[in-house]
């Protein structure tokens, strides 16, 4: 397995807002194509950021899928109704090691 730790710095203020929009409208596309490990809000560092763990079987299937996904119509749709909250977005893929309780 391998995560996808996808970070979005939000306008501040908006984080709320932008869940909401993310909850209500993407997460039901997104779900299908990734596995959601969790969500939450940073309160140390970059502030007013919101990062997303998600995991797929290995780099090649995380390929595939976003390539899937990007070919969504419902997909397509969300995603411009997202980018007026998003001032950066980073992906780090992490690799679990042996003991890692999430494998």
């Amino acid at each position: 397995m391998i995560v996808e730790m996808r970070t979005y710095q939000i306008q501040a203020g908006k984080a709320g807002e932008f869940l909401k929009v993310y909850q209500d409208n993407g997460l039901a596309i997104i779900t299908q194509y990734a596995r959601l490990l969790g969500c939450w809000t940073k309160e140390s560092g970059v502030l007013n950021s919101v990062v997303f763990l998600w995991a797929y079987d290995d780099l090649a299937h995380r390929t595939a899928q976003r390539a899937k996904m990007g070919q969504d119509a419902r997909w397509q749709a969300f995603v411009p109704t997202i980018l007026p909250y998003l001032v950066h977005q980073e992906s780090v893929f992490l690799n679990p090691v042996a003991f890692s309780p999430i494998q």
